[in-house]
């Protein structure tokens, strides 16, 4: 266990916050015993890859950094393979592991920063494919009882970006491995959302495969969105805000070529980064906290941004966008 540890090479943005206790954990044994003997009853701090996380202060908790490995083929039919992944698998690694068995559905998912483990609590998505299109169940650790548990799928609550683990069952569990269930082929692919049939069609490829869609993601994301090795952020700073007919109606009067996605009869999903950009904010940077030059979905830490000029940022962000548009948009990011 390290004492006063800085944490700038465990998250993406690099904040240089500090920790009060620190331990990477490599096994669900080793997590139950470093939980009991906490002599000091310091609060626990759950760490996994630290891309989803804009810290704004130090950590005055014991961090348990979540590193466990392993992927195991647990159960299969005809039609479908369940594979296992402890909760420290880098995700993109573990989603080309995926790939390589020909598995399908988590091809539209790649490249998404992260460990396996922290996926289903904020439900990531990409390109029109969420966690749970494929996710079978977890278990987790009950840090009352220090029993591991097994949540379904549809015990999971998800909703966009959103899962139990980040409402009611918030700091109550630590989620030890992930099942998904996979398609064998063939395999049914999402090409229609975003760029991906566009990359393909530049490929000249007419009958993709799973590892052509997964490339054609790389390459999407590659083009958008900056490598927190080389410059700190986030990834997607704020989620697609998700508006009524009637406004979207309304807004088209004056920006006829505002992007959407229906979502139902009622709701359509308006580009988070669309909205930035049109309000002028692509390339915005105050001191070392700016908005990607890229892509304006994204904030990045150009060297030494504090956490608390990143948010100073986005609020400067959100108000912006509200007054040119009337929509909030809201992190997806988790603030701490």
């Amino acid at each position: 266990m390290q004492h006063n540890q800085s944490l700038k090479n465990y998250n993406t943005f690099g904040i240089n916050a500090q920790a009060t206790a620190f331990v990477t954990i490599t096994s669900v044994n080793q997590l139950k015993n470093v939980i009991t003997t906490n002599n000091n009853k310091l609060p626990l701090f759950i760490l996994s890859g630290g891309s989803n996380m804009l810290l704004t202060k130090n950590i005055d908790a014991l961090v348990l950094h979540i590193d466990t490995k392993g992927v195991e083929i647990i159960n299969e039919d005809d039609h479908f393979v369940w594979i296992e992944a402890q909760a420290g698998e880098v995700w993109h690694e573990f989603v080309l592991q995926t790939i390589d068995r020909n598995l399908g559905g988590l091809e539209n998912l790649s490249l998404i920063p992260g460990k396996v483990g922290s996926s289903p609590i904020q439900n990531i998505g990409a390109y029109g494919v969420e966690i749970k299109d494929t996710m079978h169940s977890l278990t987790a650790l009950n840090l009352e009882t220090l029993e591991t548990e097994t949540f379904l799928n549809t015990n999971c609550e998800f909703g966009y970006r959103e899962s139990v683990f980040k409402s009611k069952l918030k700091d109550k569990y630590i989620i030890t491995s992930v099942t998904f269930k996979l398609k064998k082929a063939p395999h049914e692919l999402h090409t229609t959302y975003g760029a991906i049939q566009q990359e393909l069609d530049f490929k000249g490829i007419t009958t993709p495969t799973i590892k052509d869609v997964s490339n054609a993601v790389i390459a999407i994301r590659q083009s958008k969105l900056p490598d927190p090795k080389e410059i700190g952020n986030s990834g997607s700073f704020f989620k697609n805000p998700v508006i009524s007919i009637d406004l979207y109606e309304q807004l088209i009067k004056k920006n006829a070529n505002i992007p959407h996605y229906p979502v139902n009869n009622l709701q359509v999903k308006v580009p988070a980064g669309w909205l930035i950009e049109q309000a002028g904010l692509k390339g915005y940077r105050k001191g070392d906290a700016g908005v990607h030059t890229k892509q304006a979905l994204v904030l990045v830490n150009y060297g030494n941004a504090t956490g608390q000029e990143l948010i100073n940022l986005a609020k400067y962000v959100q108000e912006t966008v509200f007054n040119k548009f009337g929509i909030e948009i809201t992190p997806e990011v988790n603030i701490i």
